[in-house]
Protein backbone atom coordinates (compact mmCIF):
# COMPACT_ATOMS: atom_id res chain seq x y z
CA UNK A 1 0.00 0.00 0.00
CA UNK A 2 1.80 3.44 -0.89
CA UNK A 3 1.46 6.15 1.16
CA UNK A 4 -1.46 7.89 -0.45
CA UNK A 5 -3.25 4.61 -0.69
CA UNK A 6 -2.68 4.33 3.43
CA UNK A 7 -3.57 8.00 4.15
CA UNK A 8 -7.13 7.63 2.10
CA UNK A 9 -7.60 4.36 4.29
CA UNK A 10 -6.75 5.61 7.46
CA UNK A 11 -8.47 9.25 6.84
CA UNK A 12 -11.83 6.84 6.20
CA UNK A 13 -10.83 5.24 9.14
CA UNK A 14 -11.12 8.11 11.62
CA UNK A 15 -14.82 9.49 9.67
CA UNK A 16 -16.07 6.20 10.19
CA UNK A 17 -15.11 6.08 13.64
CA UNK A 18 -16.54 9.72 14.37
CA UNK A 19 -13.11 11.15 14.89
CA UNK A 20 -12.17 14.03 12.90
CA UNK A 21 -7.99 14.69 13.15
CA UNK A 22 -7.46 18.68 13.37
CA UNK A 23 -4.38 20.07 10.77
CA UNK A 24 -3.25 22.61 13.52
CA UNK A 25 -2.32 20.80 16.23
CA UNK A 26 -4.94 19.67 18.19
CA UNK A 27 -5.64 16.69 19.39
CA UNK A 28 -9.12 15.79 19.06
CA UNK A 29 -12.25 17.89 17.71
CA UNK A 30 -15.97 16.93 17.96
CA UNK A 31 -17.37 16.40 14.74
CA UNK A 32 -20.49 17.52 16.13
CA UNK A 33 -19.82 21.09 16.24
CA UNK A 34 -19.99 22.73 12.77
CA UNK A 35 -18.53 25.85 11.92
CA UNK A 36 -16.67 27.92 9.12
CA UNK A 37 -13.26 26.21 9.48
CA UNK A 38 -10.92 29.04 8.08
CA UNK A 39 -12.73 31.77 10.46
CA UNK A 40 -14.91 35.15 10.77
CA UNK A 41 -14.50 38.94 10.24
CA UNK A 42 -14.41 41.30 13.16
CA UNK A 43 -17.57 43.12 12.10
CA UNK A 44 -19.29 39.93 10.34
CA UNK A 45 -21.44 37.20 12.01
CA UNK A 46 -20.08 34.40 14.05
CA UNK A 47 -21.97 31.07 13.99
CA UNK A 48 -21.33 27.57 14.89
CA UNK A 49 -23.82 24.83 14.56
CA UNK A 50 -24.24 22.20 17.35
CA UNK A 51 -26.16 18.74 16.04
CA UNK A 52 -28.32 17.40 19.11
CA UNK A 53 -30.69 18.97 21.71
CA UNK A 54 -29.15 17.75 24.96
CA UNK A 55 -26.36 20.71 24.77
CA UNK A 56 -27.57 24.12 25.97
CA UNK A 57 -24.51 26.30 27.12
CA UNK A 58 -21.60 26.50 25.29
CA UNK A 59 -18.06 29.16 25.47
CA UNK A 60 -15.42 30.75 23.61
CA UNK A 61 -11.89 30.57 24.49
CA UNK A 62 -8.92 32.07 23.21
CA UNK A 63 -6.55 29.54 22.05
CA UNK A 64 -2.81 31.17 23.11
CA UNK A 65 -4.08 31.38 26.85
CA UNK A 66 -7.10 29.15 27.06
CA UNK A 67 -8.59 31.91 28.70
CA UNK A 68 -12.83 31.76 28.10
CA UNK A 69 -13.92 35.26 26.76
CA UNK A 70 -17.50 34.02 26.17
CA UNK A 71 -20.36 32.19 27.51
CA UNK A 72 -23.15 32.12 26.15
CA UNK A 73 -26.67 30.05 25.47
CA UNK A 74 -27.28 27.93 22.60
CA UNK A 75 -30.42 28.58 20.79
CA UNK A 76 -33.73 27.09 20.93
CA UNK A 77 -33.82 23.51 18.77
CA UNK A 78 -34.22 23.30 15.42
CA UNK A 79 -35.43 20.41 13.40
CA UNK A 80 -33.85 19.28 9.98
CA UNK A 81 -36.16 18.67 7.45
CA UNK A 82 -34.20 16.28 5.29
CA UNK A 83 -32.76 14.28 8.10
CA UNK A 84 -35.00 14.90 11.10
CA UNK A 85 -31.83 15.80 13.67
CA UNK A 86 -32.03 18.53 16.10
CA UNK A 87 -29.72 20.97 15.78
CA UNK A 88 -29.09 24.49 18.14
CA UNK A 89 -26.39 27.01 17.71
CA UNK A 90 -23.95 28.99 19.21
CA UNK A 91 -24.23 32.73 18.17
CA UNK A 92 -20.32 35.03 19.52
CA UNK A 93 -20.84 37.36 16.74
CA UNK A 94 -20.15 39.86 19.66
CA UNK A 95 -16.32 39.03 19.50
CA UNK A 96 -14.50 41.39 17.55
CA UNK A 97 -10.95 41.06 18.75
CA UNK A 98 -8.62 39.44 16.59
CA UNK A 99 -7.03 35.99 17.38
CA UNK A 100 -7.55 32.16 17.06
CA UNK A 101 -10.49 30.98 19.20
CA UNK A 102 -12.26 27.80 19.53
CA UNK A 103 -16.03 26.98 20.42
CA UNK A 104 -16.23 24.59 23.54
CA UNK A 105 -19.53 22.47 24.10
CA UNK A 106 -19.19 21.27 28.29
CA UNK A 107 -19.86 17.92 27.57
CA UNK A 108 -19.09 17.48 24.68
CA UNK A 109 -16.10 18.80 23.16
CA UNK A 110 -14.47 21.11 21.26
CA UNK A 111 -14.17 22.86 18.15
CA UNK A 112 -11.27 22.98 15.87
CA UNK A 113 -9.93 26.75 16.08
CA UNK A 114 -10.57 29.54 14.08
CA UNK A 115 -9.71 32.92 13.39
CA UNK A 116 -11.23 36.61 13.48
CA UNK A 117 -9.24 39.32 11.16
CA UNK A 118 -9.62 41.40 8.84
CA UNK A 119 -9.33 39.60 5.15
CA UNK A 120 -9.84 36.82 6.68
CA UNK A 121 -10.91 34.74 3.50
CA UNK A 122 -8.48 36.76 1.35
CA UNK A 123 -6.30 32.93 1.32
CA UNK A 124 -9.76 31.65 0.01
CA UNK A 125 -10.54 33.95 -2.64
CA UNK A 126 -7.02 33.67 -4.06
CA UNK A 127 -6.76 29.91 -3.65
CA UNK A 128 -9.81 29.56 -5.63
CA UNK A 129 -8.76 31.68 -8.86
CA UNK A 130 -5.51 29.67 -8.60
CA UNK A 131 -7.40 26.53 -8.57
CA UNK A 132 -8.17 27.36 -12.20
CA UNK A 133 -4.20 27.66 -12.91
CA UNK A 134 -3.63 24.37 -12.07
CA UNK A 135 -6.98 23.21 -14.57
CA UNK A 136 -4.37 24.50 -17.44
CA UNK A 137 -3.59 22.73 -20.47
CA UNK A 138 -0.82 22.80 -22.65
CA UNK A 139 1.51 23.87 -20.90
CA UNK A 140 3.92 22.77 -18.04
CA UNK A 141 3.29 23.94 -14.62
CA UNK A 142 6.56 24.43 -12.67
CA UNK A 143 7.40 24.40 -9.11
CA UNK A 144 7.81 27.97 -8.50
CA UNK A 145 4.41 28.59 -9.72
CA UNK A 146 2.53 25.53 -8.97
CA UNK A 147 4.53 24.00 -5.41
CA UNK A 148 4.73 20.40 -5.17
CA UNK A 149 1.83 20.08 -7.55
CA UNK A 150 4.24 21.14 -10.42
CA UNK A 151 3.55 18.61 -13.59
CA UNK A 152 4.65 18.46 -16.87
CA UNK A 153 2.42 19.97 -19.67
CA UNK A 154 -0.66 17.69 -21.03
CA UNK A 155 -2.59 17.72 -24.10
CA UNK A 156 -0.52 20.61 -26.73
CA UNK A 157 -4.12 20.18 -28.83
CA UNK A 158 -1.96 21.50 -31.79
CA UNK A 159 -3.22 18.46 -33.98
CA UNK A 160 -6.54 17.92 -33.00
CA UNK A 161 -9.36 15.93 -35.16
CA UNK A 162 -12.51 17.24 -36.68
CA UNK A 163 -15.10 14.40 -36.03
CA UNK A 164 -17.53 13.47 -38.22
CA UNK A 165 -20.11 15.39 -36.51
CA UNK A 166 -18.05 18.52 -37.41
CA UNK A 167 -17.32 18.67 -41.07
CA UNK A 168 -17.85 21.51 -42.94
CA UNK A 169 -16.79 23.34 -46.22
CA UNK A 170 -12.67 23.65 -45.85
CA UNK A 171 -12.65 20.84 -42.67
CA UNK A 172 -13.30 17.89 -43.75
CA UNK A 173 -13.52 14.49 -41.51
CA UNK A 174 -9.83 14.36 -39.91
CA UNK A 175 -8.73 17.47 -40.28
CA UNK A 176 -6.29 18.35 -38.10
CA UNK A 177 -6.50 21.53 -36.07
CA UNK A 178 -4.82 23.99 -33.30
CA UNK A 179 -6.88 24.21 -30.65
CA UNK A 180 -4.48 24.64 -27.29
CA UNK A 181 -4.63 26.42 -24.20
CA UNK A 182 -8.08 26.76 -22.51
CA UNK A 183 -8.98 24.92 -18.85
CA UNK A 184 -9.35 21.19 -18.07
CA UNK A 185 -13.32 21.16 -17.27
CA UNK A 186 -13.55 18.98 -13.91
CA UNK A 187 -11.83 15.89 -13.06
CA UNK A 188 -11.28 14.99 -16.67
CA UNK A 189 -8.86 16.19 -19.36
CA UNK A 190 -11.89 17.54 -21.75
CA UNK A 191 -12.74 21.03 -22.70
CA UNK A 192 -16.28 22.19 -23.36
CA UNK A 193 -17.63 25.61 -24.72
CA UNK A 194 -21.01 25.47 -22.82
CA UNK A 195 -19.17 25.17 -19.25
CA UNK A 196 -16.55 27.45 -20.05
CA UNK A 197 -19.27 29.79 -21.06
CA UNK A 198 -21.07 30.02 -17.82
CA UNK A 199 -17.25 30.15 -16.12
CA UNK A 200 -16.11 32.75 -18.15
CA UNK A 201 -19.34 34.81 -17.69
CA UNK A 202 -19.00 34.30 -13.62
CA UNK A 203 -15.35 35.58 -13.93
CA UNK A 204 -15.65 38.32 -16.13
CA UNK A 205 -18.44 39.89 -14.25
CA UNK A 206 -16.82 39.65 -11.30
CA UNK A 207 -14.24 42.01 -12.36
CA UNK A 208 -16.82 44.18 -13.67
CA UNK A 209 -18.45 44.83 -10.61
CA UNK A 210 -15.21 44.79 -8.26
CA UNK A 211 -12.65 46.49 -10.96
CA UNK A 212 -10.38 48.48 -8.17
CA UNK A 213 -10.39 45.25 -5.93
CA UNK A 214 -8.21 43.48 -8.50
CA UNK A 215 -5.42 46.05 -8.65
CA UNK A 216 -3.63 44.28 -5.86
CA UNK A 217 -4.35 40.66 -6.27
CA UNK A 218 -1.45 38.35 -7.35
CA UNK A 219 -1.88 34.57 -7.08
CA UNK A 220 1.31 33.88 -8.19
CA UNK A 221 1.08 32.57 -11.84
CA UNK A 222 3.78 33.09 -14.92
CA UNK A 223 1.88 36.39 -15.66
CA UNK A 224 1.60 37.75 -12.27
CA UNK A 225 3.03 41.25 -12.28
CA UNK A 226 2.38 42.16 -15.87
CA UNK A 227 0.28 45.61 -15.04
CA UNK A 228 -2.91 43.21 -15.56
CA UNK A 229 -4.69 41.77 -12.55
CA UNK A 230 -4.45 38.12 -12.22
CA UNK A 231 -7.77 37.51 -12.64
CA UNK A 232 -7.88 38.41 -16.34
CA UNK A 233 -4.68 36.71 -17.09
CA UNK A 234 -6.16 33.27 -16.27
CA UNK A 235 -9.18 34.19 -18.06
CA UNK A 236 -7.12 34.75 -21.14
CA UNK A 237 -5.67 31.34 -21.43
CA UNK A 238 -9.26 30.01 -21.02
CA UNK A 239 -10.24 32.85 -24.18
CA UNK A 240 -7.42 32.02 -26.58
CA UNK A 241 -8.73 28.33 -26.56
CA UNK A 242 -12.42 29.53 -26.99
CA UNK A 243 -11.68 31.69 -30.15
CA UNK A 244 -9.88 28.64 -31.99
CA UNK A 245 -13.19 26.81 -31.56
CA UNK A 246 -15.13 28.90 -33.61
CA UNK A 247 -15.42 27.70 -37.49
CA UNK A 248 -13.68 30.64 -39.45
CA UNK A 249 -15.24 29.88 -42.55
CA UNK A 250 -19.10 30.33 -41.48
CA UNK A 251 -18.95 31.59 -37.81
CA UNK A 252 -20.30 28.86 -35.37
CA UNK A 253 -18.76 27.47 -33.03
CA UNK A 254 -18.27 23.53 -31.83
CA UNK A 255 -19.65 22.04 -28.29
CA UNK A 256 -16.23 20.40 -27.54
CA UNK A 257 -12.45 19.31 -27.72
CA UNK A 258 -12.54 15.82 -26.22
CA UNK A 259 -11.55 12.38 -26.26
CA UNK A 260 -14.24 9.68 -27.16
CA UNK A 261 -14.20 8.19 -23.51
CA UNK A 262 -12.48 9.66 -20.36
CA UNK A 263 -9.13 9.42 -19.74
CA UNK A 264 -7.66 6.88 -16.66
CA UNK A 265 -6.55 8.00 -13.90
CA UNK A 266 -3.46 9.45 -15.25
CA UNK A 267 -1.52 12.81 -15.16
CA UNK A 268 -2.29 14.85 -18.33
CA UNK A 269 1.41 14.03 -19.70
CA UNK A 270 0.79 10.44 -20.02
CA UNK A 271 -2.40 10.72 -21.97
CA UNK A 272 -2.35 10.44 -25.91
CA UNK A 273 -5.17 9.71 -26.85
CA UNK A 274 -6.63 10.74 -30.13
CA UNK A 275 -8.90 14.26 -29.41
CA UNK A 276 -11.40 15.38 -31.59
CA UNK A 277 -13.82 18.66 -32.28
CA UNK A 278 -17.54 17.98 -32.14
CA UNK A 279 -20.79 19.60 -33.40
CA UNK A 280 -21.66 22.88 -34.13
CA UNK A 281 -24.40 23.75 -32.74
CA UNK A 282 -26.71 26.67 -31.08
CA UNK A 283 -26.31 26.35 -27.61
CA UNK A 284 -22.41 26.99 -27.82
CA UNK A 285 -22.50 29.32 -30.26
CA UNK A 286 -24.81 31.48 -28.57
CA UNK A 287 -22.60 31.14 -24.93
CA UNK A 288 -19.51 32.04 -27.08
CA UNK A 289 -21.42 34.90 -28.66
CA UNK A 290 -21.47 36.16 -24.84
CA UNK A 291 -18.37 35.79 -23.16
CA UNK A 292 -16.83 37.25 -26.67
CA UNK A 293 -19.04 40.39 -26.08
CA UNK A 294 -18.05 40.68 -22.62
CA UNK A 295 -14.86 40.19 -23.01
CA UNK A 296 -14.23 42.86 -25.75
CA UNK A 297 -16.01 45.60 -23.54
CA UNK A 298 -13.30 44.96 -20.99
CA UNK A 299 -10.22 44.28 -22.62
CA UNK A 300 -11.01 47.76 -24.89
CA UNK A 301 -9.12 48.98 -21.40
CA UNK A 302 -5.73 46.88 -21.95
CA UNK A 303 -5.37 47.62 -25.94
CA UNK A 304 -1.99 48.49 -25.19
CA UNK A 305 -0.96 45.16 -23.42
CA UNK A 306 -3.17 42.98 -25.93
CA UNK A 307 -3.45 44.90 -28.62
CA UNK A 308 -6.22 43.65 -31.34
CA UNK A 309 -7.65 41.73 -29.05
CA UNK A 310 -10.80 43.24 -28.32
CA UNK A 311 -11.86 43.91 -31.21
CA UNK A 312 -11.33 39.94 -32.37
CA UNK A 313 -13.57 39.02 -29.52
CA UNK A 314 -16.10 41.23 -30.99
CA UNK A 315 -15.73 40.08 -34.47
CA UNK A 316 -16.09 36.61 -33.35
CA UNK A 317 -18.72 37.44 -31.15
CA UNK A 318 -20.69 39.13 -34.15
CA UNK A 319 -20.28 36.03 -36.37
CA UNK A 320 -21.08 34.04 -34.33
CA UNK A 321 -24.26 35.91 -33.62
CA UNK A 322 -25.01 35.88 -37.40
CA UNK A 323 -24.36 32.20 -37.61
CA UNK A 324 -26.94 31.47 -34.69
CA UNK A 325 -29.60 33.53 -36.28
CA UNK A 326 -29.09 31.65 -39.61
CA UNK A 327 -28.98 28.65 -37.08
CA UNK A 328 -31.51 28.73 -34.06
CA UNK A 329 -32.03 25.43 -33.61
CA UNK A 330 -29.35 23.35 -33.98
CA UNK A 331 -28.94 21.56 -30.32
CA UNK A 332 -26.60 19.17 -29.28
CA UNK A 333 -27.76 15.53 -29.09
CA UNK A 334 -25.09 13.46 -28.19
CA UNK A 335 -26.81 10.04 -28.59
CA UNK A 336 -28.32 10.71 -31.16
CA UNK A 337 -25.02 12.29 -32.59
CA UNK A 338 -23.80 8.37 -31.50
CA UNK A 339 -26.18 7.03 -33.54
CA UNK A 340 -25.08 9.18 -37.23
CA UNK A 341 -21.46 9.14 -36.59
CA UNK A 342 -18.12 7.75 -35.50
CA UNK A 343 -15.78 7.61 -33.28
CA UNK A 344 -18.77 7.31 -30.65
CA UNK A 345 -18.30 10.27 -28.01
CA UNK A 346 -19.46 9.53 -24.15
CA UNK A 347 -17.57 12.25 -22.45
CA UNK A 348 -19.87 14.82 -20.75
CA UNK A 349 -22.78 16.07 -22.99
CA UNK A 350 -23.02 18.93 -21.59
CA UNK A 351 -26.48 18.91 -23.66
CA UNK A 352 -29.29 21.78 -23.61
CA UNK A 353 -32.79 21.26 -24.65
CA UNK A 354 -33.63 25.09 -25.05
CA UNK A 355 -31.50 27.76 -26.29
CA UNK A 356 -33.99 30.58 -25.11
CA UNK A 357 -31.92 31.29 -21.93
CA UNK A 358 -28.76 31.41 -24.30
CA UNK A 359 -30.45 34.36 -26.37
CA UNK A 360 -30.88 36.32 -23.47
CA UNK A 361 -27.14 36.12 -22.52
CA UNK A 362 -25.65 36.63 -25.63
CA UNK A 363 -28.35 39.96 -26.21
CA UNK A 364 -27.33 41.41 -23.28
CA UNK A 365 -23.58 41.50 -23.53
CA UNK A 366 -23.37 42.92 -26.94
CA UNK A 367 -26.17 45.57 -26.09
CA UNK A 368 -23.72 46.07 -23.25
CA UNK A 369 -21.00 46.37 -25.63
CA UNK A 370 -22.20 48.11 -28.27
CA UNK A 371 -25.60 50.11 -27.59
CA UNK A 372 -27.03 48.88 -30.42
CA UNK A 373 -30.68 48.08 -29.17
CA UNK A 374 -31.21 45.50 -32.74
CA UNK A 375 -29.56 42.90 -30.11
CA UNK A 376 -32.70 43.10 -28.26
CA UNK A 377 -35.24 42.78 -30.77
CA UNK A 378 -37.73 39.46 -29.99
CA UNK A 379 -35.44 38.29 -27.72
CA UNK A 380 -37.78 36.45 -24.86
CA UNK A 381 -36.34 37.83 -21.76
CA UNK A 382 -39.24 36.63 -19.61
CA UNK A 383 -38.83 39.33 -16.66
CA UNK A 384 -41.85 38.69 -15.17
CA UNK A 385 -41.20 34.94 -14.46
CA UNK A 386 -39.14 34.37 -11.47
CA UNK A 387 -35.49 34.87 -11.59
CA UNK A 388 -33.64 31.14 -12.32
CA UNK A 389 -30.40 30.77 -10.31
CA UNK A 390 -27.63 30.42 -12.70
CA UNK A 391 -26.05 26.96 -14.17
CA UNK A 392 -24.38 25.96 -17.32
CA UNK A 393 -27.65 25.32 -19.02
CA UNK A 394 -29.48 28.11 -17.33
CA UNK A 395 -27.42 31.63 -18.08
CA UNK A 396 -30.54 33.74 -18.45
CA UNK A 397 -29.94 35.59 -15.21
CA UNK A 398 -25.98 36.65 -16.22
CA UNK A 399 -27.65 38.41 -18.21
CA UNK A 400 -30.21 40.14 -16.36
CA UNK A 401 -26.75 40.76 -13.69
CA UNK A 402 -25.17 42.47 -17.07
CA UNK A 403 -28.16 44.76 -17.96
CA UNK A 404 -28.97 45.90 -13.88
CA UNK A 405 -25.24 46.47 -13.70
CA UNK A 406 -24.94 49.04 -17.02
CA UNK A 407 -28.71 50.08 -16.89
CA UNK A 408 -27.94 53.41 -16.50
CA UNK A 409 -25.30 53.84 -19.08
CA UNK A 410 -27.23 52.01 -21.46
CA UNK A 411 -30.42 54.40 -20.34
CA UNK A 412 -32.98 51.09 -19.86
CA UNK A 413 -36.53 52.01 -20.25
CA UNK A 414 -37.24 52.39 -16.76
CA UNK A 415 -40.22 49.76 -16.22
CA UNK A 416 -37.64 47.23 -18.02
CA UNK A 417 -35.21 48.01 -15.30
CA UNK A 418 -36.92 48.35 -12.32
CA UNK A 419 -38.54 44.81 -13.79
CA UNK A 420 -34.81 43.31 -13.63
CA UNK A 421 -33.89 44.71 -10.39
CA UNK A 422 -37.35 43.00 -9.27
CA UNK A 423 -36.95 40.11 -10.22
CA UNK A 424 -33.16 39.75 -8.76
CA UNK A 425 -34.59 41.13 -5.53
CA UNK A 426 -37.51 38.87 -5.19
CA UNK A 427 -35.41 35.91 -5.25
CA UNK A 428 -33.03 37.02 -2.84
CA UNK A 429 -36.08 37.77 -0.16
CA UNK A 430 -37.35 34.24 -1.56
CA UNK A 431 -34.45 32.84 -0.32
CA UNK A 432 -34.25 34.80 3.09
CA UNK A 433 -37.85 33.58 3.68
CA UNK A 434 -37.84 31.16 7.52
CA UNK A 435 -34.25 31.58 7.61
CA UNK A 436 -34.87 31.49 10.94
CA UNK A 437 -35.91 28.36 11.46
CA UNK A 438 -32.85 26.69 9.53
CA UNK A 439 -30.65 23.95 11.02
CA UNK A 440 -27.51 25.54 9.96
CA UNK A 441 -29.09 28.77 9.70
CA UNK A 442 -28.07 29.23 5.75
CA UNK A 443 -29.79 29.94 2.65
CA UNK A 444 -28.34 27.40 1.54
CA UNK A 445 -30.74 23.59 1.78
CA UNK A 446 -33.69 25.35 2.31
CA UNK A 447 -35.24 23.31 -0.79
CA UNK A 448 -33.89 19.30 -1.00
CA UNK A 449 -33.58 20.75 -4.83
CA UNK A 450 -30.94 22.49 -3.48
CA UNK A 451 -28.55 19.64 -3.37
CA UNK A 452 -28.75 18.92 -7.18
CA UNK A 453 -25.47 17.78 -9.27
CA UNK A 454 -22.25 20.12 -8.06
CA UNK A 455 -24.66 21.33 -5.11
CA UNK A 456 -21.54 23.46 -3.61
CA UNK A 457 -22.47 25.92 -6.47
CA UNK A 458 -25.65 26.41 -5.81
CA UNK A 459 -24.41 27.86 -2.17
CA UNK A 460 -21.94 30.05 -4.16
CA UNK A 461 -24.48 31.11 -7.33
CA UNK A 462 -27.12 31.80 -4.34
CA UNK A 463 -24.27 34.37 -2.59
CA UNK A 464 -23.99 35.89 -5.72
CA UNK A 465 -27.52 36.59 -6.07
CA UNK A 466 -27.95 38.16 -2.51
CA UNK A 467 -24.97 40.10 -3.15
CA UNK A 468 -26.65 41.83 -6.37
CA UNK A 469 -29.64 42.02 -4.32
CA UNK A 470 -27.50 43.98 -2.01
CA UNK A 471 -26.50 46.51 -4.55
CA UNK A 472 -29.66 47.34 -5.83
CA UNK A 473 -30.84 47.59 -1.98
CA UNK A 474 -27.94 49.21 0.03
CA UNK A 475 -29.45 46.28 2.28
CA UNK A 476 -27.03 44.72 4.88
CA UNK A 477 -29.00 41.81 5.54
CA UNK A 478 -28.25 40.42 2.19
CA UNK A 479 -24.52 40.20 2.45
CA UNK A 480 -25.25 38.48 6.10
CA UNK A 481 -27.01 36.12 4.35
CA UNK A 482 -24.28 35.97 1.52
CA UNK A 483 -21.75 35.16 4.01
CA UNK A 484 -23.30 32.62 5.59
CA UNK A 485 -23.70 30.43 2.44
CA UNK A 486 -19.57 30.74 2.37
CA UNK A 487 -19.48 29.70 5.70
CA UNK A 488 -21.99 26.71 4.67
CA UNK A 489 -18.90 25.67 2.03
CA UNK A 490 -16.13 26.28 4.56
CA UNK A 491 -18.01 24.04 6.80
CA UNK A 492 -21.34 24.74 8.46
CA UNK A 493 -23.17 22.26 7.11
CA UNK A 494 -24.30 18.89 7.30
CA UNK A 495 -21.24 16.66 6.14
CA UNK A 496 -19.42 18.55 8.45
CA UNK A 497 -16.77 19.25 5.57
CA UNK A 498 -14.47 22.22 4.48
CA UNK A 499 -15.66 21.69 1.03
CA UNK A 500 -13.00 23.74 -0.11
CA UNK A 501 -9.01 21.70 -0.98
CA UNK A 502 -6.15 22.85 0.81
CA UNK A 503 -8.23 24.65 3.48
CA UNK A 504 -10.40 23.29 7.02
CA UNK A 505 -10.13 20.92 9.89
CA UNK A 506 -11.86 18.45 8.17
CA UNK A 507 -10.71 18.57 4.63
CA UNK A 508 -11.45 17.10 1.24
CA UNK A 509 -8.64 15.03 0.57
CA UNK A 510 -9.91 12.52 -2.44
CA UNK A 511 -11.73 14.48 -5.36
CA UNK A 512 -12.63 13.18 -8.20
CA UNK A 513 -9.75 14.77 -10.13
CA UNK A 514 -7.04 13.14 -12.28
CA UNK A 515 -4.23 15.34 -11.18
CA UNK A 516 -4.85 14.62 -7.14
CA UNK A 517 -5.55 11.05 -8.03
CA UNK A 518 -2.33 10.31 -10.10
CA UNK A 519 0.21 12.48 -8.52
CA UNK A 520 1.15 10.65 -5.74
CA UNK A 521 0.83 13.72 -3.53
CA UNK A 522 -1.31 13.12 -0.12
CA UNK A 523 -2.63 16.22 -0.49
CA UNK A 524 -5.29 17.21 -3.42
CA UNK A 525 -4.52 20.44 -5.44
CA UNK A 526 -5.61 23.06 -3.56
CA UNK A 527 -8.46 25.56 -4.25
CA UNK A 528 -10.78 22.95 -6.12
CA UNK A 529 -14.38 23.51 -4.76
CA UNK A 530 -15.92 20.11 -4.23
CA UNK A 531 -19.53 19.39 -5.62
CA UNK A 532 -20.83 19.05 -2.55
CA UNK A 533 -23.64 16.64 -1.00
CA UNK A 534 -25.89 14.90 -3.97
CA UNK A 535 -28.76 12.37 -2.76
CA UNK A 536 -28.63 11.22 -5.99
CA UNK A 537 -25.70 9.18 -5.94
CA UNK A 538 -24.74 8.42 -9.60
CA UNK A 539 -21.77 7.03 -9.14
CA UNK A 540 -22.54 4.25 -6.99
CA UNK A 541 -19.73 4.47 -4.73
CA UNK A 542 -20.09 1.93 -1.58
CA UNK A 543 -18.67 4.79 1.07
CA UNK A 544 -21.41 7.17 1.28
CA UNK A 545 -22.52 6.97 5.08
CA UNK A 546 -26.21 8.74 4.47
CA UNK A 547 -28.85 9.11 2.04
CA UNK A 548 -30.19 12.33 3.62
CA UNK A 549 -30.23 14.95 1.10
CA UNK A 550 -27.64 17.06 2.98
CA UNK A 551 -25.41 14.47 4.36
CA UNK A 552 -25.15 12.82 0.73
CA UNK A 553 -21.51 12.96 0.14
CA UNK A 554 -18.28 11.18 0.69
CA UNK A 555 -14.57 11.95 0.03
CA UNK A 556 -14.06 9.11 -2.04
CA UNK A 557 -12.06 9.93 -5.78
CA UNK A 558 -15.06 7.16 -6.65
CA UNK A 559 -17.22 9.74 -6.48
CA UNK A 560 -18.00 12.18 -9.27
CA UNK A 561 -21.83 12.61 -8.14
CA UNK A 562 -20.67 14.35 -4.61
CA UNK A 563 -16.91 14.93 -5.05
CA UNK A 564 -15.43 15.75 -8.30
CA UNK A 565 -14.42 19.35 -9.02
CA UNK A 566 -15.63 21.46 -11.89
CA UNK A 567 -14.58 24.72 -13.42
CA UNK A 568 -18.48 26.17 -12.94
CA UNK A 569 -18.36 25.45 -9.91
CA UNK A 570 -15.41 27.09 -8.85
CA UNK A 571 -15.78 30.51 -10.59
CA UNK A 572 -18.82 31.34 -8.08
CA UNK A 573 -16.94 30.39 -5.20
CA UNK A 574 -14.64 33.12 -6.50
CA UNK A 575 -16.74 35.46 -7.23
CA UNK A 576 -18.62 35.43 -3.43
CA UNK A 577 -15.42 35.12 -1.61
CA UNK A 578 -13.91 37.82 -3.20
CA UNK A 579 -16.60 40.24 -3.51
CA UNK A 580 -17.55 39.55 -0.09
CA UNK A 581 -13.74 40.62 1.10
CA UNK A 582 -14.30 43.59 -1.08
CA UNK A 583 -17.26 44.17 0.56
CA UNK A 584 -15.94 43.38 3.93
CA UNK A 585 -12.90 45.71 3.31
CA UNK A 586 -15.07 48.83 3.41
CA UNK A 587 -16.36 47.72 6.47
CA UNK A 588 -13.04 47.04 8.78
Amino acid sequence: MNIKSFTKFYHTFLLVAGVIYATDSQAQVSGDIRLNQVGFYPKGQKLAVVVGEKNQLFEIKEVSSGKTVLKGKLSEPRSNQHSGKISRFADFTVIQKRGKYIVEIPGLGKSASFEIKEKVHRDVAEAALKGFYYQRASIDLPEKFAGKWARPAGHPDNKVLIHASAVSEGRPENTSISSAKGWYDAGDYNKYVVNSGITMGTLLSLYEDFPSYFENFNVNIPESNNSVPDLLDEVIWNLRWMLTMQDPADGGVYHKLTNPRFDGMILPGAAKNPRYIVQKNTVATLDFVAVMAQSSRIFRGFENKFPGLADSCMTASVKAWEWAKKNPAILYNQDELNKKFDPDIVTGAYGDRDASDEWVWASAELYASTGKAEYMKDIPFKIIEPMALPTWSQVRTVGYYTLIRFSEALKLEAPFSKQLKTNVVSYADELLKDLEQQPYHTVMGKNAKDYSWGSSSVAANQGIALLYAYKITADQKYVQAALGNLDYILGRNATGFCLLTGFGSKRVMHPHHRPSIADGIVDPVPGLLSGGPNPGQQDKCTTYTSKFADESFTDDDCSYASNEIAINWNAPLVYLATALEAIMEKKQ
